[in-house]
């Protein structure tokens, strides 16, 4: 019962799950862009990107394909630095807000 259970076929779901997450990111990005009436790249978006790209470099390690694993390796980077970029920006925003607003 369990013979089609095997690591390839495990590996095989991880992958498709990671390209899933992955791509699922450009409808968040789409439908919060619809939502606001112009176009925006929402938190989440970010979110989905580096949790796809985990998963994919993952499965690249697997399949030991040196091309899918720098190339998602790269783009890791690119996701996280966004993400920080994203907090920083809002944690200098609240310590201007809370020094604005204790002036008042």
């Amino acid at each position: 019962m369990q013979h089609w259970l095997t690591t390839e076929r495990v590996w095989l779901a991880i992958g498709f799950a990671g390209q899933a997450l992955f791509a699922s990111r450009f409808i968040i990005q789409w439908f919060k862009s619809e939502m606001e009436g112009r176009s925006v790249i929402p938190i989440a978006f970010w979110y989905f990107s580096l949790g796809g790209g985990v998963i994919l470099v993952a499965y690249a390690i697997f399949k030991k394909d040196p091309v899918f694993i720098i190339g998602q390796a790269a783009g890791l980077i690119v996701y996280s630095r966004n993400l920080y970029l994203i907090f920083r920006e809002r944690s200098l925003l609240r310590s201007a807000e809370a020094g604005t607003g204790s002036r008042t």
